[in-house]
């Protein structure tokens, strides 16, 4: 089921560059995850991030039982829901596809949840770039930049994003990620 099919749902749920780069409005802003997924840097971007020569490595979703996945979920009010889809199928559209999910929040209790819309780059998308192992990823992200930015910055502002909702927000893949870059970093200036 795409968004457009769906009678106006009014949650998105970001748990990469949404967080900190809404570009859209939304009336409402709410802490908290989903159940049954990891989030990991095995997306390759082509129109943001990286170029078609060298794509840099943004998150998605991936199917992991027993995980949680922290981000924001954002309320769009109805009179918007149109133009809010439009802009975020532009900006997901390099391998990105809507599924729906329940969000939890971590300002009630775990029975406190809701249905939240989800962009995620499934494996069968070209852009698809998969596991690899850390430091592979991290060299890829240190030498990527495109039109929105360097890959070196997605990682950091994710990362400074989930500190923001909290210490446990930050998941092992996006910290060791972001020690791994900073690392390197650090070798490029010696």
């Amino acid at each position: 089921m795409e968004i457009e099919d769906y009678n106006k749902s009014a949650w998105i749920f970001g748990y990469g560059s949404i967080i900190w780069k809404t570009s859209f409005p939304f009336s409402e802003k709410c802490y908290g995850y989903i159940k049954g997924y990891s989030r990991r840097f095995w997306q390759g971007s082509h129109d943001h991030r990286g170029t078609k020569d060298n794509p840099g490595r943004v998150v998605t979703l991936i199917s992991s039982k027993d995980e949680i996945t922290w981000g924001v979920a954002y309320r769009i009010n109805e009179r918007d829901w149109d133009s809010v889809i439009n802009n975020l199928n532009s900006r997901e559209n390099d391998g990105y596809s809507s599924i729906l999910s329940t969000f939890y929040t971590n300002q009630h209790s775990d029975d406190f949840s809701f249905n939240v819309w989800i962009y995620v780059a499934h494996p069968e998308n070209q852009s698809f770039l998969g596991y690899a192992p850390l430091d592979l990823i991290a060299q890829q992200i240190v030498e990527s930049k495109g039109p929105s930015g360097s890959n070196v910055e997605y990682l950091l502002k994710l990362a400074e994003s989930l500190r923001e909702i909290g210490p446990w927000a930050l998941d092992f893949h996006t910290l060791q990620l972001e020690n791994t870059v900073k690392d390197k970093l650090k070798d490029l200036i010696k």
